[in-house]
């Protein structure tokens, strides 16, 4: 009965995560959801792995000394490789400069390779685990150390979502980092049970569960976020308007329509590769601004080269200074990456009036904007 119960949980995990595999499969070719589906590639080794070895254990299979190492050495392996995914995976979503340098990704896989040669040399010492000669399964005394290397990656990502939650970083979607820094919550409790209690089937269960939390928050993500900048889209835009007019608060709002400058002949002379970096380059500090103001700015690329911003605030005076700190931080940015154009943007402001629509909002914050174009 314990076999038939190990192999129908694990089946299900299985089934589970394959079907988020495939509904992911094509929809997105953004290097993140590339880590994401090897994320589940190697879940896929790790949960039949596991099952693979439980079967041996139990006696459901013919019992095979080099079946159980290779089924656990592969299910060590791994859990690893599945948790150094977890880690890149995690790191862009949170927008994280570390993972936009492959040199240092390369080099965050060390402690994989580590664990890597450490199964090898269990394989001729035993320090990790060895099947007996009574072809019982013993755990070695360095077992632990194979669960530190891996746990390490996907705790450090968590730890830095957590970190985002609790300081309020700049242009982080908040949902997005709480999400992150629960994920290791259900399996690390499955897997401490597991462990210590080897015959109960949690960690497969668990894990296959988180990874279904995150396909939602991927998919909520698809339908509210811009794929190039990460800002919010119109829909969320639509959104948070309606809720403010929707809310008692009468703290006023305005809206900031912003326009690249001669956003065309970037295009033209440069390419649209150079084009879309200096969209996320104006999205960036967009972010930058507004992290710094008294309550939190919905911002969303509206379309093309036009971003929006609405601001809560009780003093026109934090718009005119947000305004200046958008065209300081651009420039900065921009000189910082060194592009070979100049780039800055012209802003209209409005003030968004109780029973108004977000159409005829932005139709007035454009005016404003026509009026900066002709003085830019």
């Amino acid at each position: 009965m314990y076999s038939v119960l190990y192999l129908e949980i694990n089946l299900m995990a299985v089934l589970l995560v394959l079907f988020i595999r495939f509904k992911t499969l094509g929809i997105s070719r953004m290097v993140s959801q590339r880590n994401f589906s090897n994320a589940i590639d190697a879940q896929v080794v790790f949960f039949l792995s596991d099952t693979a070895a439980a079967l041996i254990v139990s006696g459901a299979v013919p019992f095979s000394r080099f079946g159980l190492m290779a089924a656990k050495t592969v299910y060590f392996f791994s859990t690893a490789l599945m948790c150094h995914f977890w880690f890149i995976y995690f790191e862009h979503l949170q927008g994280s400069e570390f993972v936009k340098r492959r040199r240092y990704v390369w080099l965050s896989s060390a402690l994989v390779w580590v664990e890597g040669v450490l199964l090898v040399v269990n394989l001729f010492t035993g320090l990790l685990f060895r099947v007996d000669e009574a072809n019982v399964y013993v755990r070695g005394p360095l077992f632990a150390v194979q669960y530190l290397l891996a746990y390490v990656y996907v705790l450090a990502a968590s730890g830095h979502a957590l970190v985002g939650v609790l300081m309020h970083r700049p242009g982080a979607d908040r949902r997005t980092l709480i999400a992150l820094s629960l994920f290791p919550i259900a399996p690390a409790v499955a897997g401490i049970v597991q462990f210590l209690c080897p015959q109960v089937p949690l960690a497969c269960a668990a894990l296959s569960m988180a990874t279904l939390v995150l396909y939602q928050n991927w998919l909520d993500a698809m339908i509210a976020i811009d794929p190039l900048t990460r800002l919010n889209n119109r829909k969320q835009l639509a959104h948070h308007y309606a809720q403010w007019q929707a809310a008692a608060d009468p703290t006023p709002m305005y809206v900031l329509l912003i326009d690249a400058n001669k956003f065309k002949s970037i295009n033209d002379a440069y390419g649209h590769i150079q084009g879309d970096a200096a969209l996320c380059r104006i999205a960036d500090a967009l972010r930058h601004s507004c992290g710094g103001l008294p309550r939190r700015a919905n911002i969303a690329r509206y379309g093309g080269d036009e971003f929006v911003v609405l601001v809560s605030s009780e003093s026109p005076s934090t718009v005119r200074v947000l305004t200046e700190r958008i065209h300081a931080t651009l420039a900065k940015l921009n000189e910082r990456a060194r592009a070979p154009y100049a780039l800055s943007v012209s802003i209209g402001v409005a003030t968004a009036r109780r029973g108004e629509s977000l159409k005829d909002a932005l139709e007035d914050a454009d005016r404003k904007l026509y009026e900066a174009k002709k003085n830019a």
